[in-house]
């Protein structure tokens, strides 16, 4: 399992470094069915750890070169943090292979959306400010709710889902989403990680090599991706084929559970 644990950290610091968010949300899939954590909660527990500690790593070198819009980040992540907790807790509620299956339902919508072209264009100047406060608060509050609700009930990061609701509430430019995530992705991962480590479902010896591993990965990922920032847009769209791939696999899996839960409507109706 220590090998097993050790790559896969490397690979979720390798998709980080390389495209900046990602690593999260194929964090859990690598636990159930390559490192075989057999309980999915467990899965979901250690996974938060590692991202947000993952996060908090990156961070650092986003905020020196100036891409955290710290306001708007506090902003989202507080929201967020609220939503994570309730989500989590209904997470850990949820039937293990039930959970997979929406997990998995929820990585074809998230790797789907990835494909679409951006359409608005990009404000570097935006900042949230009592000036722009009546334009934006409405937009980051309940953005930062809804994407909390979800990352804590799955228990991700969220990078993927915090980088496009940013782009949607602000129109900041993606480098500024990217590192303004970050922040985000901490706060969620943190509370997620706090309500399972409260309910005994982290394992700490694999959560540490994990990462350890994530820092490696990390650090290669961010020297290949300076070679080819040219081709971040490829490496965005794979990543997208992969997470989509990934996720049909994973519903795929937990089908009977799904199945077993939506009987009842289908029933009644």
């Amino acid at each position: 399992m220590i090998p097993a644990a050790l790559a896969a950290g490397v690979a979720i610091g390798l998709i980080l470094g390389l495209i900046g968010a990602g690593g999260s949300i194929i964090a859990v899939p690598l636990l159930v069915y390559f490192v075989g954590v057999k309980d999915a909660h467990a899965a979901i527990g250690t996974a938060a750890v590692a991202v947000s500690l993952s996060a908090l790593l990156s961070l650092s070198g986003h905020a020196r070169t100036g891409n955290v819009k710290w306001n708007c980040a506090l902003v989202f992540a507080g929201a967020g943090s609220i939503g994570a907790w309730i989500g989590s807790r209904a997470g850990k509620a949820t039937d293990p292979d039930l959970l997979l299956a929406l997990f998995g339902l929820l990585m074809l919508g998230v790797g789907l959306s990835m494909l679409r072209p951006r359409q608005s264009e990009p404000d570097p100047s935006v900042r949230l400010t009592r000036a722009s406060a009546a334009r934006l608060l409405p937009r980051l509050v309940p953005l930062g709710l809804g994407t909390g609700l979800l990352a804590g009930y799955f228990g991700i990061g969220g990078g993927f889902l915090i980088v496009p609701a940013l782009l949607l509430a602000t129109a900041m430019p993606i480098t500024s989403a990217v590192g303004t995530s970050l922040v985000v992705v901490f706060a969620l991962g943190a509370t997620t990680a706090t309500s399972y480590a409260l309910a005994g479902r982290v394992d700490w010896p694999l959560t540490a090599i994990m990462v350890a591993g994530g820092a490696a990965g990390a650090a290669a990922g961010i020297a290949v991706g300076k070679r080819l920032a040219s081709r971040r847009n490829l490496l965005a769209r794979l990543f997208a084929i992969l997470v989509i791939a990934t996720g049909i696999a994973v519903a795929a899996k937990g089908w009977p559970a799904l199945a077993a839960a939506l009987s009842p409507l289908v029933s009644a109706g």
